[in-house]
This record gives C-alpha cells, structure tokens and sequence, in this order.
C-alpha cells in the first residue's frame, strides 16, 4: 500500500474525522452527535459514482491527541478494507487547522499512517481464507505541502509499524511453529544484513556462565534454551542501555500445570521479548545513534519426567539460592539470569519487560503496564507511553515485602506465600538481581497488556506488540540526553 500526502485526489472513499463539538467537517452532510463519539464509524454510501464518505468520530475535542488519531485510523482501516475499497483520501486539513488544535500535521501525519497500518495488520497465515487488505492508496490531505512533504515522517512510520507488527507475528505464532530453537533463527535471519551483532549462548555456554535459571526451566523441553543478544553501537561513546525481555515461548506452567479449557494464550508468554525484538527491529533499520544491548532468555516450561520441580533451588553467579515454590513463577527464573549478564557486560540502564504477573492486571486493568525502579527513568517512560501509546504506570516497591520472598530453606523463594501485593513482590524478587551502584534499573509487567480479546482502534484480537514503540522511543530519548549531557549520564 502506498501513502501519499498533499492536496485533495479522487478516491473510492474520503474520510473525514469530527471530533465532538466543533464544527461540520462535511457541509453537504448532516452528521448526529453519536456520529462523532469515540470510536463511531458511519458510512455515508455515494450513488451513481459518487465517492462514498465515511465518518471516523474522535470523542471530545478537548480530549483528542495522537493517540486519539491512531485509534480513529485503526477503526476507519478495518471498516475501509471490509467493505473492499481501493483507495481513500483523508481529510487532515480540516481537522488539524480546527481551533485549538493538540497535534500539528506533520504529527497528525503520522499518527494517522500509523494507525492505519497498525489497524489493518491481520494473523491469517493459516487460514484458507484471509482477511482483505484491499487499499491499493491512502492520500492525506493536507494544509501546506506538496506530495513529498512528510515522505521521511511516512518512512519512519512505516519503519515503526512493521517493527510492531513483527513483534505481533512473533508473540501470535502457534508453539509447534515458534519455540526456543526456531526463535533463534528466526532472529538470526531478521537481523543478518544489519549492523547489528547477534551471539546466541546455548546449552554449553549457559552453564559456563552459571545461567542456572534458564537450564533449569528448560528441563522439561525438547527444546535447547538460549540467551540471545544483539548489540546495535553506532555511538560506543554513549553509555550502554540494555533492553531485556522475557521470552518463554509457551508457559504451560511446568509441574505446576495450567489448567484450563483453552490455554493456547501461553504463547503470548514471550511478550517481553517480542516488544525488545520489536524495537531492537525500528532501532536498527532506523540507524539511530546509540549504543544498546538486548537480551532475550528463551525457554519453553513444559511439565516431563525431567522437568525441575516445586522445591528445587537454584543458585546464581552472584551467590543467591532460589527455593522454587512454584514452576509457574518461572519468568523471574529466567529474568535473573539477563539483568546478571547486563551487569556482565556493563550496562549502566537496564530496562526488562515481561509477561510475569497476573497480579498485575488485578491492579491496573487492561489497558495499563506496571513499572518499577529509578523513579526519573519510570517517569520518562510513562510520558513516552502516555504519546506512543504503550502506557504504563509507576509502581512502588515495597521494601517491608521482601519479608514475603523468605525461603526456609534457601536465600529466597520464586512466589510469595500470599496473592496479594504479588507484582510487586515479583519486581522486588528481580531487584536482587540489579547491582544498584553500578546501573539503573526499570521492571515493566506487561502481562496484562500483552493481548487484546476483541478488535479495537489499532489492535487487532491477539498479541498488540505492547512495549515495542515504547522501548524504541525510550532509547531515541535515552540517546538525546546523553548527547545534551556531553556523553554523560542525563
């Protein structure tokens, strides 16, 4: 599909987005107000070649942002390409120039295609019958400029799109096609013809550098675990930011077993790494300058005869024992694991992200991650989700929990002996894991936010490819501090 932006074209459909009241965007037309609510799409049918007009309604003026424009965009795609039209112009130009107005063009440029795209992405490699992508060309009409005005802003938010929705073909990939051992070369592949350096650390090396937590999850998988890192430096002057991401392929819940009439949404228990993979994707094919590490722990967490059981402990490189009270706790397993090798290598930020917590979800619904750590760098990351859409939530950690990770029988255990308060408990369980003199850290629970059950704005049923915009548009910021700061820490 080709966008396109500049003066008014013919086309199939033209588009119009009305926020609620301000003006009528389309004179020759009477539009109700339930026309203009959020979320609203109303066709309005051409006769005799006549080019049809299709209402996309924003909700309340005062209240419409970037994100307001990618959910009308991911709405009007979905109704564009089901009723089988070919190309479509956008009226931008009256909407923006509107009074009082949040976002400017090139911005409201951008928030549309990206909604777009976003919108019409659809998982039916495995069905006989996919779902129609007809739009051949999307024209956005503009207030001041020619057709290639916003042809960079376009590129880059293509670049974006397709990083998102790589990592929502990773995460909505059944487990006899994705698991640890095609996940490898599926990124071995992706990132061959980049500037960027994968190493792959298998069995062998794993247990060289005392990853037990990985070694020990995998036990009851046909499939080798890995850690997987990808280092993209276009800037060795800027300190090193390393990105880290849950990646357990399909959580069955090991000895613990799920249970449960359709558990196929345990695929989706490899979010974190799909959002790190996502944006290590935009990062590199963007060519930022920056200096970044990302490191994936794969693993499946499958019930076997060899499969670690409830009371096993494990122990780690920097001396701390791990009573296992539970398999299914298995992501910390794992997490701990990376944030040592980040240590390792000398990261002095260290962001992970992971499916690791229902608890999560219990405290902040649906459409909100939770995150812990350096206050500063948590704040930063809630303004870049509250503007790309991956938002999040400061949470607290508490430090009169940690009395809920004591273990009779070793340094610590994998769960608490409560439910409540257990997201927390799981961040405070990761902070051991964190040398606090020599990096900062941010945990980001993204359980809650890894899928959508229905089609909504831009987010398709299934994997949304949470934290992958998120994550890139923190380590473009995390790039320009340091550059302001003369290659110190901002």
């Amino acid at each position: 599909m080709k966008i396109t932006t500049g003066f008014v074209q013919t086309a199939d459909v033209t588009v119009y987005l009305c926020p609620e009241h301000a003006g009528q965007p389309v004179p020759q037309l009477e539009l109700r107000p339930g026309m203009k609510a959020r979320g609203a799409v109303t066709w309005f049918y051409g006769r005799g070649g006549e080019a049809h007009v299709l209402i996309v309604g924003l909700g309340p003026e005062a209240k419409v942002n970037a994100e307001r424009v990618r959910e009308a965009a991911g709405n009007a795609a979905r109704a564009v390409h089901k009723e089988g039209f070919a190309t479509v112009t956008v009226m931008l130009e009256s909407f923006v120039r509107a009074p009082g107005g949040a976002l400017s063009e090139e911005e409201a440029v951008r928030a549309w295609a990206e909604g777009w795209l976003l919108g019409s992405y659809a998982f039916d490699k495995y069905k006989s019958r996919k779902e129609a992508r007809t739009v051949e060309r999307l024209h956005l009409v503009c207030a001041g400029g020619g057709e290639a005005s916003y042809e960079e802003a376009l590129k880059q938010t293509a670049i974006r799109a397709e990083g998102a929705m790589f990592a929502r073909d990773l995460c909505n990939e059944p487990p006899n096609v994705l698991h640890p051992e095609s996940l490898v070369e599926i990124v071995r592949e992706r990132f061959a013809e980049r500037s960027v350096n994968v190493r792959i650390y298998g069995e062998q090396e794993l247990a060289d550098l005392g990853m037990n937590g990985l070694l020990t999850v995998a036990q009851g998988s046909q499939y080798k675990p890995a850690l997987i890192e990808l280092t993209f430096c276009t800037d060795p002057s800027q300190p090193l930011l390393a990105l880290v991401g849950k990646g357990i392929t399909f959580d069955m819940g090991g000895m613990n077993v799920k249970s449960g009439r359709d558990i196929s949404d345990a695929r989706f228990d490899m979010g974190g790494a799909c959002a790190v993979l996502g944006a290590m994707d935009m990062i590199s094919r963007s060519e930022l300058q920056v200096n970044i590490v990302a490191l994936i722990a794969v693993a499946d967490n499958m019930p076997d005869a060899a499969a670690f059981v409830p009371s096993t402990v494990v122990t780690y490189p920097n001396g701390l024992s791990v009573q296992v009270g539970n398999t299914d706790a298995e992501g910390r397993l794992v997490l701990a694991d990376a944030l040592l090798h980040a240590g390792r290598l000398g990261a002095r930020e260290v962001i992970d992200i992971a499916t690791l917590t229902g608890n999560v979800g219990e405290a902040l619904g649906l459409g909100l991650a939770g995150a812990w750590g350096d206050r500063k760098l948590v704040d930063t990351l809630a303004a870049i989700g509250e503007h790309c859409g991956d938002r999040l939530w400061p949470m607290p950690l508490v430090d009169d929990y940690e009395e809920l990770l004591r273990s009779d029988y070793a340094d610590m255990n994998n769960i608490p002996p409560i439910s409540y308060g257990g997201a927390i408990v799981a961040a405070l369980f990761l902070r051991r894991f964190v040398d606090a003199d020599a990096m900062r850290w941010v945990h980001i629970d993204m359980a809650n936010t890894v899928q959508a059950k229905v089609a909504r704005g831009y987010y398709p049923a299934g994997a949304t490819g949470y934290g992958a915009r998120l994550l890139a548009d923190f380590a473009v910021s995390r790039a320009e501090a340091n550059r302001s700061a003369g290659g110190g820490e901002a």
